[in-house]
């Protein structure tokens, strides 16, 4: 009771004094994958890229991340995870209400992992338009950024080796 009065309260002195909460995204596609069977594993080189990122993410303070179901994403996001001593959450891009999904995470720095076709697509969903489309097979470094404060969406698109 007292974390939530204390919530409330921070609010209340966020939106008294005119300040502005902001949310921000980081969305990955999963690292490379040592076959194209319908659940495999890293490879080698992916184990490596999750370490990659793992460093690329050192100075973000993640509140909470997500993955999809899959080996290769959660693999992919747990050097970052077990970094942050973040306990990974599952996500199924299918079934994810966006809106939901953007009160949920309301005011937190929320990475995202999942793949070629659904990274490009919650992007599309979270900035309310269809500006990107689903990754090349052999590109597994972009980093999609998008915040939000209120009704201001800046997104940005890293393209990473």
């Amino acid at each position: 009771m007292k974390k939530f009065l204390l919530l409330l309260a921070l609010l209340f002195l966020n939106i008294s004094f005119g300040q502005k909460i902001s949310t921000t995204y980081y969305f990955i596609r999963h690292a490379e994958k040592v076959d194209s069977s319908k659940n495999p594993d890293l490879s080698e080189s992916g184990f490596k890229r999750a370490e990659v990122w793992n460093k690329i993410f050192s100075e973000v303070d993640f509140d909470e991340i997500y993955s999809t179901d899959y080996k290769r994403t959660i693999q992919t996001v747990n050097p970052t995870a077990a970094t942050q001593s973040i306990q990974v959450k599952l996500y199924d891009p299918k079934n994810t209400l966006i809106d939901v999904f953007k009160q949920e995470t309301f005011g937190k720095k929320v990475l995202i992992v999942g793949h070629s076709n659904t990274i490009p697509q919650f992007v599309n969903q979270m900035i309310n338009q269809n500006s990107f489309t689903d990754i090349e097979d052999t590109t597994f470094g972009n980093l999609y950024i998008v915040t939000l404060i209120d009704t201001t969406i800046a997104v940005q698109l890293l393209k990473l080796e």
